[in-house]
């Protein structure tokens, strides 16, 4: 984020708190994809998904005179997601991922039908795969390679260290890998 945008939000928090709700309407806005696509991964079931970002935002709004500024906006929302996503999957007392589309397309170099065909191929399998680690790993992932979190970002959400983070995900990407490859045929990509 930008100096300017950065200074934006920071006003706009700023409005938030003191119980401007235009303002927090525009942050709802602005985080809405991430969190819903972070519920999304989670979860795999587009309708929960929905009404559980709003559930997350009417919690942050709640939440937003407790909020340290110190902390940033993007990561407070993500660890109410998780913990959010985390009781309904308590509840739901299954783990499942089937939202094949909860992933951008694969980059594709060349992109003839052949090798689209073989890139969404291997989007489906690692979706698969993903599915079929636990919640605890699927999310450790899924903020480190889709929200594209830093380790200290994903400490604070998660409360754990960056060393724990680091050995999480390393225990994460081998538990991810273990399911990839025999759903590849052996192959790693």
């Amino acid at each position: 984020m930008h100096d300017e945008d950065a200074s934006q939000e920071a006003a706009e928090i700023a409005r938030a708190r003191a119980g401007d709700t235009g303002a927090f309407a525009t942050l709802v806005r602005r985080y809405q994809d991430r969190v819903f696509g972070f519920v999304l991964r989670m979860t795999g079931a587009r309708e929960e998904a929905m009404e559980l970002t709003q559930d997350i935002f009417l919690k942050a709004w709640t939440a937003l005179p407790d909020w340290r500024p110190d902390a940033r906006l993007s990561t407070w929302l993500l660890q109410i997601a998780r913990n959010a996503t985390l009781d309904v999957l308590r509840r739901r007392e299954r783990v499942g991922f089937s939202a094949l589309d909860a992933l951008p397309d694969v980059a594709d170099p060349a992109p003839g039908p052949d090798a689209h065909y073989a890139g969404r191929q291997r989007q489906a399998l690692l979706l698969e795969a993903l599915g079929q680690i636990a919640p605890a790993h699927r999310e450790i992932l899924l903020l480190r390679e889709i929200e594209d979190l830093s380790y200290a970002d994903i400490g604070t959400a998660l409360g754990l260290t960056e060393g724990t983070v680091k050995s999480r995900l390393a225990r994460a990407r081998l538990a991810l890998l273990a399911r990839y490859r025999p759903l590849a045929g052996g192959v790693d990509d």
